[in-house]
């Protein structure tokens, strides 16, 4: 492969479409398979770096066998850039350019599991009628941890949404991608048209629970019985998936582009992927476990382990990472002061609230997370793990937060990550640069993070994000501590005295 790479540079690029697989170099994986045989089976919405990466690279390694040719891929997206997406992909047949980075060598592979996207409407009628189709029998997604409506306070919907109220008084014309669903649920019932499964692909405890929440929540505003139907025939199986996938920039471009590969939208990953999912499809699924899935009766204390471990242990070095002007997560880990808040943090304080899966016990699948985040060839920026932290630290460091509480356990480490992320959200890091919006809610945060230079409590008191931690004594009291130290004394400083 490094042959192969090598020898690419001087090679003509090749732009890459159905046509042009044949003229591939020989050392990339190609589809084996009549791409022109295959016939839509799931539409996806949300077709970022990871869905390539993941659940249609699960599909395409099916049909590398033969398998799964009713089961293509339709692409869909609710969000002006999405359209975007949509023109880089078909331009090139929907074919996607995996790139497997490991320190040991690199793998390359072209996927052909997606065939179409839909358009990118403002009332979203393509993707309806698109999901209203008998042969899609799963609809999936991947919408991020916070896309999903969740009220903070409750853990219900949050009605009070606009997006929400525009759907529920307009449900023909939505502007969500639930509110999509809903039509399209709505369009199968009218028709006597069987229900397909939702399956959701993001990373949330419970995530087809959160889905079905969203989905029958949305309908019961407009049409009640329409949501009884929905939860009498659409099921929505809980799943964990797990791959490292950065962004693709300007790098990743090159590197495909010297392997003499003209794809706009290449992926690169690391080399790992794992998906547990519960078996629960009312309208049948492809045999994903031929291809290294597992299916499990409960996933539970998988998601705990991955969420827990690996999405909260991101956190606890992105908000550090970018507070200390370091790039990468892989550079994180070798970053002497950041690589021991991170150890201690993740033995100390969140293994004791992990339970063990069958062949991983919590201490391996921390050193597991360990190597994977210290692979230098995954060029994963601490930006891109810190983004929207109103949703991610609710999500993955508060519940383990809730449970050390209720134990009567070790918070300092915990409360010193929330301190961190407070501080990076002042907009500054150490160095005096300035870091660049990256939440969803950035300027109304970076007003509150910077009140809290004096008050600490006022960050706490963000029953968005804390509900009602915030008004825990003990906690507030870590926190408070933590973050006068941070401001005065630095972020070095306030993680030597934690590690000590």
């Amino acid at each position: 492969m490094d042959e192969l790479m090598n020898n690419a540079v001087v090679a003509p690029v090749i732009a890459l479409n159905n046509e042009s697989l044949k003229d591939i170099p020989g050392a990339v994986v190609v589809p084996r398979y009549d791409r022109s045989q295959i016939t839509p089976g799931i539409v996806h919405i949300g077709l970022g770096n990871f869905h390539r990466a993941h659940q249609s690279w699960y599909l395409h390694q099916l049909m590398q066998t033969g398998e799964a040719k009713d089961w293509g891929i339709i692409g869909a997206g609710v969000r002006p850039n999405d359209a975007q997406t949509r023109e880089k992909l078909l331009a090139q047949d929907c074919l996607t350019t995996l790139v497997e980075l490991d320190p040991t060598g690199r793998a390359v592979e072209i996927v052909g599991s997606m065939i179409d996207f839909v358009p990118v409407e403002e009332h979203n009628g393509a993707l309806i009628s698109a999901m209203s189709d008998a042969a899609i029998r799963i609809v999936s997604l991947t919408v991020t941890e916070g896309g999903y409506y969740v009220d903070a306070d409750t853990g219900g919907l949050d009605t009070a949404h606009p997006d929400i109220q525009h759907d529920a008084q307009h449900p023909d014309t939505p502007i969500t991608a639930f509110g999509a669903i809903v039509a399209a649920l709505k369009h199968r019932r009218d028709n006597s048209v069987a229900s397909f499964t939702g399956q959701s692909c993001d990373n949330l405890q419970g995530n087809g629970d959160i889905l079905k929440q969203t989905v029958v929540g949305l309908a019961k505003l407009s049409d009640p019985a329409l949501a009884q139907w929905i939860e009498a025939n659409t099921t929505f199986p809980n799943s964990m998936v797990d791959c490292i996938v950065p962004a693709t920039g300007v790098a990743e471009l090159a590197l495909v582009q010297a392997l003499g590969i003209g794809d706009a939208a290449p992926v690169t990953h690391e080399n790992f992927r794992q998906w547990v999912l519960e078996d629960n499809f009312c309208a049948g699924r492809p045999d994903w476990d031929k291809a290294g899935a597992t299916f499990e009766t409960n996933i539970h204390d998988y998601e705990t382990m991955k969420l827990r471990i690996l999405n909260a242990g991101h956190q606890v070095l992105a908000n550090a990472g970018e507070l200390l002007s370091v790039n990468t997560i892989s550079e994180c880990m070798t970053h002497p002061v950041i690589s021991a808040l991170f150890h201690k943090v993740e033995m100390e304080e969140i293994v004791p609230y992990v339970d063990a899966v069958p062949g991983m016990t919590p201490e391996n699948y921390v050193e597991l997370i360990s190597q994977r985040f210290s692979n230098p060839e995954i060029v994963d920026t601490t930006r891109r793990v810190a983004f929207d932290g109103s949703a991610r630290h609710a999500g993955f460091v508060l519940p383990i937060l809730r449970d050390a509480l209720d134990a009567g356990g070790s918070i300092e480490g915990l409360a010193l990550v929330e301190a961190l992320w407070a501080r990076m959200c002042t907009g500054i890091r150490e160095d005096g640069r300035e870091i660049e919006p990256n939440d969803p809610f950035w300027d109304d945060i970076v007003k509150v993070a910077n009140e809290a230079r004096d008050n600490p409590q006022v960050w706490l008191d963000q029953k968005s994000v804390y509900a009602e931690l915030g008004s825990d004594e003990r906690f507030s009291e870590a926190f408070d501590r933590w973050l006068r130290l941070i401001f005065t004394e630095g972020v070095t400083a306030a993680i030597n005295t934690y590690a000590r």
